[in-house]
């Protein structure tokens, strides 16, 4: 049979192994995850990557084009048309019998880097191309997939409408100043004009970067919309290799009108229980997964995290919880400082065992956007930190009172000219409104055990790492 001589519709592995009663004539296509070769038969296991588990084929020596068994190696890609029948073995109820074998494209099995044994981490991300055939990031993609489709269906069922913001900014949102520059002139320097403004001559006529969020755009619309969240890849030019960050990453950042602080904590916490939920139950085989071989007790955690309340404490309290909880931190505590992620951890796998989201943060420690309080030391701020990650989330409810904006950017070394079109949206009919920043890569890790974000991003960008 050559490749385009079915017009048979391809059943996925995932219906096929959940499938209720034999099926007469099937076709699967997939990858060979193994081949095992006993008198007259050859076993295939296959797998398309739609579920953890592959599913058995049986293929006859009486087959007309059995021969080309022999070139059918692990890594191999294959389309098979035959019977679905109950399975006689152990640990799995179909297995097809092989009408019909066409071997798609061949691997040379001398050289294909996948086999059949557990590869490193490390390893596996220098084949970062083909690392989606393996059990683990098969599951930690569908995982991603899944994630991200419920993350979508939470905010549509609350009303909230999905805006597209740039990637390309001419500010700095953060005021991290940890931005990639984007231009368009030559590495020499030629072309700057008498003027002496290198940027007047690149191709927007000031200076670009990749924006590091879409949360300033993200109000603008909120103030028209009411309710609104981006989902989109966000950058940060920070020269270091820590396990948690990386300089391209996807941020979930809703903005809602008519709001205050105390509604962006019960939002966060209910999309991140809802999320939760919906992957223990969605992607369940992938979850167990992890649950044996990444981080055991993942199941567990993440039950607890989906089934109770967040607890909520001021950043005030604390800081004297961590005072006095007779634990020797690495960083030292104090009001005024950032909390540590060994702080956040301690605070949320051991004081509280749960979720907890910690508010009203020093202003110093915190952008200038933020609502002042009226002590004029805090502002409405919130992290929500949970076991094993530390922060998953930070919001706060945004300043909309013009002075006071303006007295915060200029506090912050920044100019309010630059922020022009923002300081309008406190002018013409402002409104208190709040909102928050998601990385959805911590998420994954979150939900997955995976310590590395290197791990939960398909192809992922660090210093000195721009492969695939």
């Amino acid at each position: 049979m050559t490749a385009s001589a079915s017009s048979m519709a391809r059943t996925p592995v995932a219906d096929a192994l959940t499938a209720e009663a034999p099926v007469a004539h099937i076709r699967i296509c997939g990858w060979v995850r193994t081949r095992r070769d006993a008198k007259g038969f050859s076993f295939l296991e296959i797998n398309d990557g739609s579920c953890l588990a592959n599913i058995q084929c049986i293929v006859d020596e009486a087959l007309p084009d059995f021969a080309v068994i022999k070139d059918v190696n692990t890594g191999a890609a294959v389309d098979m048309r035959g019977e679905l029948v109950e399975s006689p073995g152990k640990g799995q109820k179909w297995e097809v019998r092989a009408a019909a074998l066409t071997l798609l494209g061949g691997a040379d099995a001398e050289a294909y880097p996948l086999q059949k044994k557990r590869h490193s981490d490390e390893f596996l991300r220098t084949i970062a191309h083909l690392r989606a055939r393996t059990n683990k990031f098969g599951a930690a993609f569908r995982i991603r997939s899944e994630a991200a489709y419920a993350i979508h269906e939470f905010f549509r069922e609350r009303g909230f409408f999905h805006v597209h913001t740039p990637i390309l900014t001419g500010s700095d949102c953060e005021g991290a100043g940890e931005m990639f520059r984007v231009t368009t002139l030559p590495a020499s320097g030629t072309g700057v004009p008498p003027s002496g403004n290198r940027f007047e001559a690149d191709f927007f006529g000031k200076e670009c970067n990749l924006t590091v969020s879409g949360q300033l755009e993200a109000e603008a619309l909120a103030m028209g919309l009411g309710k609104v969240y981006t989902f989109g890849p966000t950058f940060r030019a920070e020269n270091s290799n820590p396990a948690r960050h990386a300089a391209e990453f996807w941020m979930i950042e809703p903005e809602f009108a008519f709001a205050d602080l105390n509604d962006d904590m019960e939002l966060a916490e209910a999309m991140t229980r809802t999320v939760v939920t919906r992957v223990l139950e969605r992607c369940a085989a992938d979850i167990e997964l992890f649950d044996r071989f990444v981080d055991n007790g993942l199941i567990e955690r993440l039950r607890t995290i989906a089934g109770q309340s967040f607890a909520r404490v001021s950043y005030r309290e604390a800081i004297e919880l961590l005072k006095t909880c007779g634990k020797t931190f690495d960083y030292p505590v104090s009001f005024g400082l950032d909390l540590q992620t060994e702080h956040e951890r301690y605070l949320a796998e051991e004081h509280f065992g749960k979720p907890v989201i910690v508010y009203d943060y020093p202003k110093s420690i915190k952008a200038f956007y933020m609502r002042l309080n009226d002590d004029n030391e805090t502002v409405a701020a919130m992290d929500v930190l949970v076991p094993r990650i530390g922060e998953l989330i930070g919001g706060s409810q945004r300043e909309e009172r013009l002075d006071v904006l303006e007295a915060r950017i200029r506090e912050m070394g920044q100019n309010p000219d630059d922020y022009w079109w923002y300081l309008d949206l406190r002018r013409f009919g402002s409104v208190p409104h709040a909102g928050f920043g998601l990385g959805f890569e911590r998420l994954l890790m979150l939900l997955t055990g995976i310590a590395n974000i290197r791990d939960v991003v398909p192809f992922p960008r660090t210093p000195g790492n721009l492969e695939f």
